[in-house]
């Protein structure tokens, strides 16, 4: 297997449309400013395929930014819609972009929160041990 330059894009998915291949091209999207795909962020609340009205599938993402006036919205956006209206029998790509609710970093997978050096247990209350109190 030849391996694929970094800079280069991954090529669309091959063969009849499946809905993991929605969430395979999500994780292609990565937000410019951290090195993390959008879904292992937590940016994208949902994503599903529904008939399209003029017959293969329409695409509905719901999703958010971390922060309302990310400079990065449009550009994350339209890579979006460019990923996902790549893939076999898709018609259209609707992605809403919401703040509530509000993205916070609990929402990341424990994958990003490593890779972005965060402890494993971010966003857990620390445990006490007896009367000694833990501070971190």
């Amino acid at each position: 297997m030849t391996p694929t330059p970094a800079n280069s894009q991954p090529a669309a998915p091959i063969g009849p449309f499946r809905d993991e291949m929605i969430w395979q091209q999500l994780k292609t999207v990565r937000d410019p400013e951290i090195p993390v795909n959008i879904v292992d962020l937590g940016l994208v609340y949902g994503a599903a395929a529904v008939p399209a009205e003029n017959g293969g599938k329409r695409i509905e993402v719901r999703m958010t930014l971390t922060a309302p006036g990310c400079a990065m919205s449009d550009v994350i956006k339209a890579e979006v819609e460019r990923k996902l209206a790549s893939l076999p029998e898709v018609r259209e790509v609707r992605v809403e972009v919401v703040f509530d609710p509000p993205w916070d970093k609990s929402k990341m997978s424990e994958a990003a929160k490593l890779q972005l050096g965060f402890d494993a247990d971010y966003g857990t209350s620390p445990k006490s041990s007896g009367s000694l109190k833990v501070i971190r």
